[in-house]
């Protein structure tokens, strides 16, 4: 399972770990992923989905029905 927000798809961005001396190296900056359920009206269920935390957010204004729909996600896999 790779770590992507479902809904969003968000992933990890490659950036620069920087010392001291300002050298550089290769690290990942993950995204910060949350297992949550989530009740869905349309489905009279709860849906257990790995979302991040912006996702999260973004739920309480938009709704989960909207949020899949814009994603392409069909509930009933959840």
């Amino acid at each position: 399972m790779s770590r992507r927000c479902e809904l969003t798809g968000k992933k990890a961005n490659n950036a620069f770990a920087i010392s001291h001396s300002h050298r550089r190296t290769k690290r990942l900056q993950q995204v910060n992923l949350q297992s949550k359920r989530i009740w869905w009206e349309g489905g009279n269920r709860w849906v257990k989905m790995r979302l991040s935390t912006t996702a999260i957010k973004t739920l309480d204004k938009k709704g989960l029905e909207a949020m899949a729909k814009e994603a392409g996600i069909d509930l009933n896999k959840y």
